[in-house]
């Protein structure tokens, strides 16, 4: 396998300037940064630990520019990164060094509303709330939706397939999308899915939803509308300990129950928020849960009380439902606020995103507590319990470089241990360049290769996104070592399953 098409390291500096010059008469100047007080903001995404200036950013306004961009890309072999609203947590929008940076929010208009077929079709920079805002007045909605729905954008959610609080019952991005028009790294225009239910052939659309930027740019999205449930209510439910909580999520699905929403917030997690929500938490309780029903008022009942009982016969100690819809959103408030709580407690925070097979969680739980210890570092835990994607959030401080390093050594563990339990590295947050070394530990290599082969179909020069997600032979063997022969990587003793 040729290495350099993935992974392009040009001999000589990129000729941004020739880029610029051909580009003149396609895309406005002001739509083109290249001054370091214009791209500095542009060096990260939401994982500020690995950053990197791009030397060009460039704003398109519109499908044209992005052909253009990416044909005078790729004829003078330049990488280019993709980007969103840059709330991404794994790094998987930070910019290449001798590339450009693409950022695609000016491309943010909502074209059509169907209500024959419920769907919407919007542009990647379209934020994920704005569907649901503008399809509203219909009595229709757009499921997805991730903790940044107000700032995340739809182009984005596609890049790392996005869930949030309701993908237990509704899905993740991959489930609410038809449709996705891209532009390839030759400037070809090409549609994956329709506005059918199924299409013939390969299923490109699902392996394109969650690509992270490595096989195209999409410039238009066909989503679902589902209508807006007539009721929905929330049951908090408080546990003595995470044990009892992780029984009770599990006894929930046991029972033929599929909340629209089943979320878990430990001790620390629920102290963290409670002061910046107010939302009523029980301080008391080692964990809480957040289970929500949605449907007609009989159907809403009905699982309501279902789901009391599950609670109860888990070892609830305190069950509170919600009596109207403003304390409905109270209680989400704290769930979905976890994120910038931890600000308020922490100079950083590092946000990690695993899955692992529900009757785990509660071992799982306890190893991070026991890894607290092991790497002298806080971390709370808030989740999507009723699919098992956990979101630890180990607090730490950048200014210190030793909490830097065991903050990092405390996120590949807790991932390592996800892989360990039959689980996987990512959930909704993507690889990027955060997870590129655990890549390593939970595929072989001959799947690595599958993978890099695919992308090599869409994009033969590696010149979209490029040195993230899947790691090469290199990177895989020299993390191995680490692994073999101790290194600098120290892990905790973690409980057999």
């Amino acid at each position: 396998m040729n290495q350099s098409l993935l992974s392009p390291a040009p001999e000589t500096a990129p000729d941004f300037a020739g880029l610029i010059a051909r580009l003149a008469d396609r895309v406005p100047r002001h739509c083109i940064l290249s001054k370091v007080e214009d791209t500095r903001p542009y060096e990260c995404d939401g994982l500020s630990l690995y950053r990197a200036l791009p030397p060009v950013v460039i704003l398109p306004e519109n499908e044209a520019q992005v052909v253009a961009v990416l044909r005078e890309c790729k004829a003078l072999n330049i990488p280019i990164v993709a980007r969103g609203a840059g709330t991404g947590l794994s790094g998987g929008a930070m910019p290449h060094a001798q590339g450009v940076l693409m950022g695609l929010a000016k491309l943010n208009r909502i074209k059509s509303i169907d209500l024959d077929t419920a769907t919407a079709v919007v542009e990647p920079g379209v934020r994920n709330l704005a569907i649901s805002e503008a399809a509203a007045p219909y009595g229709l909605y757009y499921a997805p939706d991730p903790s940044s729905q107000i700032a995340c954008t739809i182009g984005g959610n596609i890049a790392e397939n996005s869930g949030g609080v309701h993908c237990l019952k509704y899905g993740l991005t991959v489930h609410n999308v038809l449709r996705v028009r891209v532009v390839t790294i030759d400037g070809d225009v090409v549609e994956l899915g329709s506005g059918a239910p199924d299409t013939p052939g390969l299923d490109l659309l699902a392996a394109f939803i969650g690509s992270e930027g490595m096989l195209g740019i999409v410039t238009e999205i066909t989503v679902k509308l589902i209508p807006k449930p007539s009721c929905a209510r929330v049951i908090m439910a408080s546990f003595g300990s995470v044990e009892s909580a992780s029984l009770a999520v599990t006894n929930v699905i046991a029972a033929g129950i599929i909340p629209a929403g089943l979320e878990m917030m430990d001790k620390r997690a629920v102290h963290m928020v409670e002061p910046f929500v107010k939302a009523g938490y029980d301080l008391d309780a080692e964990a809480i849960l957040l289970c929500e029903s949605d449907g007609t008022e009989e159907e809403v009942e009905d699982e309501i009380a279902r789901m009391q009982a599950v609670f109860q016969d888990a070892g609830a100690t305190r069950l509170q439902v919600s009596a109207s819809e403003a304390e409905r959103l109270v209680f989400w408030a704290g769930r979905k606020n976890a994120f910038p709580a931890a600000g308020r407690i922490s100079p950083d925070y590092y946000c990690m995103d695993g899955t692992i097979p529900r009757r785990h969680l509660g071992r799982v739980l306890s190893a991070i507590e026991q890894m607290e210890d092991e790497f002298r570092l806080r971390c709370a835990n808030v989740f999507h319990a009723g699919d098992g994607n956990l979101h630890p959030l180990i607090l730490f401080d950048s200014n210190q470089p030793d909490e830097v390093e065991r903050a990092e050594k405390f996120g590949a563990a807790i991932l390592e241990l996800c892989v360990q339990v039959g689980g996987t590295i990512t959930g909704e947050h993507g690889v990027g360049m955060e997870k590129i070394n655990q890549m390593c530990v939970q595929f072989t290599r001959e799947e690595l290769d599958y993978f890099l082969a695919f992308k090599r179909a869409f994009d033969p020069y590696g010149l979209l996104n490029p040195e993230k997600v899947v790691p090469t032979l290199a990177r895989c063997a020299e993390y191995g070592k680490m692994h073999v022969h101790g290194g600098n990587i120290r892990f905790p003793e973690l409980p057999r399953f």
